[in-house]
């Protein structure tokens, strides 16, 4: 079966302190997948290791049919792999226009230069502005990043990730610390984007998860516990047991 994105026995220790564990798994084009688990179930870990962040202790990374496993972070990056992180990393003194512009002229290698007007950028303006529309921010585009709401400012760094035109977008726990009601209209946005970019997220969110996500893998002591639709992992007695809880509802 056709795969964007694979891994076949990842594994991460430190000493004897096993943080993932013989991980395999598969990525379909397009997937909207989930990684779900307590805390310390490796989630994070994880997400290094296909980036790049990390070297694994053994097994291997594919993009496509490409072995990526012993390839740096920025070229993941110009593969088409991209990440957003729990706490946002922005230059706040830029405008949102101008933020994504300068991660546009950077994947294009033109460095974007501050002597020359923002008529001169014709070509990176309009698709600044074709991400921004897309992610309910093109009303923001003059405003300075660090004037926006917590839940626009995660919009606006994945907006910068797009802007590096991804084939795989890796979000870690995009709605950390936005209130329900930003978390839910953030995911709503993220739901929109298009089907040639594989999503995989990590969320402590059930209600988010069961929402937006196609397919769930559980991670547990830093092992897959399970993987399944939705429904699947929602009747699984195990995810009940040591994650969900059996009073909750998803």
């Amino acid at each position: 079966m056709n795969t964007t994105l694979r891994t076949e026995g990842l594994s991460k220790q430190w000493g004897a302190f096993k943080a993932n564990s013989d991980i395999t798994l598969r990525f379909q084009p397009g997937a909207r997948h989930a990684l779900i688990g307590p805390n310390g179930a490796g989630k994070t870990t994880f997400i290094n290791l296909l980036t790049g962040a990390l070297p694994p202790t053994s097994g291997k990374v594919y993009f496509g049919d490409d072995d990526i496993t012993a390839l740096p972070q920025h070229k993941r990056v110009k593969r088409g792999m991209t990440r957003t992180f729990q706490i946002n990393t922005l230059f706040g003194g830029l405008t949102v226009l101008e933020s994504v512009m300068l991660s546009i002229s950077e994947r294009e290698g033109t460095h974007f230069t501050w002597t020359r007007t923002v008529a001169q950028q014709t070509a990176a303006i309009e698709e600044a502005m074709h991400l921004l529309h897309l992610l309910k921010l093109a009303q923001d585009a003059n405003t300075r990043t660090s004037n926006l709401p917590y839940g626009k400012q995660r919009l606006v760094e994945i907006a910068l990730a797009l802007a590096t035109k991804p084939k795989v977008l890796l979000l870690d726990e995009p709605a950390a610390g936005i209130p329900s009601a930003e978390s839910r209209e953030l995911f709503d946005v993220i739901s929109q984007l298009p089907r040639d970019v594989t999503i995989l997220f990590i969320e402590h969110d059930m209600g988010l998860v069961f929402r937006f996500a196609e397919r769930i893998t559980v991670l547990v002591g830093g092992k897959v516990l399970t993987e399944g639709t939705p429904a699947e992992i929602a009747a699984d007695p195990r995810v009940k047991e040591v994650y969900l809880g059996e009073a909750e509802h998803v």
